[in-house]
């Protein structure tokens, strides 16, 4: 039989009864839809957790963090400060696989002020010059950290968007902040530079389109405490000053002797080779556990669980957004099914004819599936459409921090298993019209 012929005759009994051709459509549309959008906010939220990760300083880098105490070293407690400039040392000199070693003391819920403006910071960070590339950090205008701003501990610091437009709200330029001084803490700096702002996709572009209200509510002054925000604000609202003029500053005067606190808040490495990482922490491990006196009181933080759980969230909600489409898809074969085995009652005595002039019971067969099939893939097509509506639709209005992407392959795929759903559909009432006798079929009416 003549395929385009049997696609045509399907094409024309759809036709017939467009309405009805429709609603049996309307499953396959829904789940069709439903499958892309899935895809499309899969692949937007892991293309934003790997963004994130990348701003975190992706692969390359580690944290040390502190941890309790193993049960059987807790009579060792005592004998380990924890993370402290001589780790830092140690590191450097013995660890040929870690590239760069960034320290870092940290001030929490400062007051910044500049005039009549104030802003109340989340994180105070006391750095090196290692702390822009290990934490991934760029600079729009203006220099970072020098060598000489730590050996003689400079009272200078670099600062992020959100300080900056909290603090010079009528100047728009990034380099109108260059130079000038502000308090920190009751302490007067210089800023030498502006870190670029970071931010996701969608809130540049709502940035963009006007449609933020962030400089506004910073406009209206501090808030208090450590606030709940994502990598890139956290990123923005910072503010980074030498970690030597950090230590005697800030942190000599928290001590009753006055004498400088070796302890440091954070303590990240970059390692040369992500390849080479297991090997890596293992030489960090031997050089801490040296300098922590043989207290094990250290642990590690890789982007590679990071990573890992991106793949396995990306996993989870495949599986999650897929079984709700395909539920949606089963419904629509189901419908398929049953107006095709409708389609049969209708057209017994057709189907009688075609036998009695020659037609194979392969030719009904085919006839009935290819109907099903036109049907289902007629659905798909207008699912991938309305599809495209859907993503845009939610890209505007659901409160995402990744924008909806739409790939070829998942248009591809949700167009297949439409595809097939109709031919699943379509199996059983084509077994059924095949298989009916002739001389009965003549003689139904």
């Amino acid at each position: 039989m003549n395929l385009a012929l049997v696609i045509g005759v399907g094409l024309k009994e759809i036709s017939a009864h467009k309405f009805r051709s429709f609603l049996t459509m309307l499953g396959i549309i829904l789940g069709v839809c439903s499958l892309v959008g899935m895809f499309a906010l899969v692949a937007g939220m892991t293309e934003g957790m790997r963004a994130a990760l990348i701003e975190a300083g992706g692969l390359e880098k580690i944290n040390v963090i502190d941890q309790d105490v193993p049960e059987h070293q807790e009579h060792l407690a005592g004998r380990s400060l924890g993370r402290t400039w001589l780790d830092v040392e140690a590191i450097r000199r013995h660890c040929p696989l870690i590239e760069l070693v960034s320290p870092e003391v940290h001030l929490y819920n400062v007051r910044v002020v500049r005039g009549a403006h104030s802003w109340r910071l989340r994180e105070l960070t006391g750095a090196t010059e290692a702390y822009l590339t290990v934490d991934n950090h760029r600079l729009r205008v203006g220099r970072f950290l020098t060598d000489l701003d730590l050996a003689r501990a400079h009272k200078v610091c670099i600062i992020g968007t959100r300080v900056r437009d909290a603090l010079f709200p009528d100047d728009d330029s990034w380099t109108g902040p260059l130079g000038q001084r502000i308090e920190i803490a009751g302490q007067p700096f210089t800023i030498v530079g502006v870190f670029d702002r970071y931010e996701s996709e969608p809130a540049r572009k709502r940035r963009e389109a006007g449609q933020t209200t962030e400089r506004a509510r910073e406009r209206r002054g501090p808030t208090s405490g450590r606030r709940s925000m994502n990598w890139f604000e956290a990123k923005n609202d910072t503010i980074i000053i030498p970690v030597t003029t950090m230590r005697l500053i800030f942190r000599s005067a928290a001590r009753a002797d006055g004498a400088v606190d070796p302890r440091l808040t954070e303590l990240n490495l970059r390692v040369a080779d992500p390849q080479r990482l297991n090997e890596a922490l293992q030489q960090v491990r031997n050089v801490l556990l040296f300098t922590h006196q043989g207290v094990e009181d250290f642990g590690f933080n890789t982007r590679e669980d990071w990573a890992d759980r991106i793949h396995e969230q990306t996993a989870n909600a495949i599986r999650t957004g897929g079984l709700i489409a395909i539920i949606s898809l089963i419904v629509g074969g189901i419908g398929i099914m049953n107006i095709m085995l409708a389609s049969i009652s209708e057209r017994i005595h057709e189907i009688g004819i075609r036998q009695a002039v020659g037609a194979r019971q392969q030719d009904v067969f085919l006839q009935i599936l290819t109907e099903s099939v036109v049907l289902a893939m007629l659905g798909g097509v207008v699912g991938l459409v309305a599809a495209f509506g859907l993503v845009k639709l939610l890209a505007l209005l659901a409160p995402f921090d990744f924008t909806p992407v739409v790939r070829v392959p998942a248009l591809a795929v949700s167009f297949l298993v439409s595809a097939i759903v109709g031919v699943l559909a379509g199996l059983y009432p084509a077994i059924k019209a095949a298989r009916l006798d002739p001389i009965a079929a003549l003689r139904y009416e």
